[in-house]
């Protein structure tokens, strides 16, 4: 795919985002800066002089929590908690606390649980609140009020064991829920992409669905299929998935596996960009590893991967033209707006066509009797003619592999 960028992000715009990510839960965000590090320090990361100036601030503005945008050890972690006298938390541990208010279903609160033991496990002894408190969260930031259970690592690991369980249960039914959807059979079409690219928004804007589509990061943890008709009358199951985001902690992904095996078992990607963004090339990069670690490779991508560059409508003059310019040089790319619907009607041609490329083409005669079949065949595949006498209709149809199966034992008969 083009411009995938090299995966080296800017420093302000890494702030940027760890600010959004705060605010995503609410946070009073009282000040961020950048801190280069050129060389790690083990014990507290950043330099003492950093921390000293950091310590100041904490304590002249009353800062109840620091967060630091990097992977912190638990001794870096504990020591710089001790020179602060405050909260710290790092950029797992900010994730994590998203996930955890933003989960809905009893599947993706076992996840995030799952993800946070799995952290915290590293850490032996913290304060976990999650399995006691009400309203959401993982207890790294904590509050008032609330208690604080020391769990050691044999409760962690009994807890681990008993969600992995409930997850291969999740697992196991999600498997049954593609085989069902295999004997509709209709293509599973998933989004994928950078948090807030609009995957929820052009879910909706397709589907009609009232899925949840706020500009924050990670609005959207659960999986959501609905049915969407394509140009050629094929239906296909549009998935919206979770988003990706630079350094998303490896046990999330472990974690949500059996949600994201969605994307593995789709028949087409449909990788949703915010083309106006400033890292957009960078983020495709952030999205391209996170598959990479599923397991869907570079050929499996270009396979079965396209580009929704979205956001179309805030683009204005000179830039406009380019990203136009750009788009326009690649088959496996389409400029739209998941707000406005420009451009939609193009995304779900292409749709079509990709999900067609390994359909076969068959002709079958069909008796007057058989109606219920040629309606079946609209719903299935696309009809490319139809030709009516006496006996019935001869349609030539393009139908995929599983379609022509059931084509097959519909008619009590093998086909071409």
């Amino acid at each position: 795919m083009p411009d995938t960028g090299s995966g080296k992000r800017d420093a302000a715009a890494r702030l940027d985002e760890a600010l959004s990510l705060a605010r995503a839960i609410d946070l009073d965000i009282v000040g961020g800066e950048l801190a280069p590090v050129r060389s790690p320090r083990p014990a507290t990361l950043i330099g003492m002089g950093k921390v000293d100036e950091i310590t100041a601030l904490v304590d002249e503005r009353e800062i109840d929590l620091v967060i630091i945008d990097a992977a912190l050890s638990p001794v870096q972690q504990r020591n710089l908690e001790r020179a602060f006298k405050s909260k710290v938390i790092d950029r797992t541990g900010l994730i994590l606390e998203i996930f955890g208010e933003r989960a809905a279903t009893r599947e993706g609160v076992l996840q995030v649980e799952l993800a946070a033991l799995s952290y915290q496990r590293s850490r032996l002894v913290r304060s976990w609140t999650h399995l006691e408190r009400q309203r959401g969260g993982l207890g790294f930031i904590g509050g008032p009020g609330e208690s604080q259970i020391e769990l050691d690592r044999r409760r962690i690991d009994e807890r681990m064991v008993f969600i992995r369980q409930e997850l291969e249960d999740v697992r196991r039914t999600r498997g049954l829920h593609r085989k069902a959807r295999k004997r509709v059979p209709y293509p599973v079409v998933a989004l994928v992409g950078y948090t807030n690219a609009g995957k929820s928004t052009l879910f909706n804007r397709l589907t009609g669905a009232g899925v949840q589509a706020e500009d924050k990061l990670f609005a959207t943890l659960d999986p959501t299929m609905r049915t969407l008709r394509l140009p050629s009358g094929k239906n296909v199951i549009l998935s919206d998935t979770v988003g990706f985001i630079t350094d998303l902690p490896t046990s999330l992904i472990a974690a949500f596996r059996a949600t994201l095996e969605e994307v593995l078992e789709a028949d087409l990607l449909l990788h949703v960009r915010d083309i106006t963004h400033s890292e957009t090339g960078e983020q495709a990069h952030d999205v391209v590893r996170v598959l990479d670690e599923l397991g869907v490779d570079e050929q499996t991508r270009n396979r079965r991967m396209i580009e929704l560059w979205n956001k179309a409508d805030l683009l204005e003059g000179e830039h406009q033209q380019a990203i136009v310019t750009e788009a326009a040089r690649h088959d496996e790319i389409r400029l739209a707006s998941a707000v406005s619907g420009e451009g939609l009607d193009d995304v779900l041609t292409l749709i079509d066509a990709r999900l067609a490329r390994d359909d076969r083409t068959v002709t079958v005669r069909l008796a007057h009797d058989q109606g219920s079949i040629l309606s079946w065949l609209h719903q299935q595949g696309r009809i490319l003619s139809r030709t009516d006498d006496e006996d019935g209709s001869i349609v030539d149809i393009s139908l995929n592999e599983t379609a022509l199966s059931q084509l097959e034992q519909k008619l009590g008969r093998r086909i071409g």
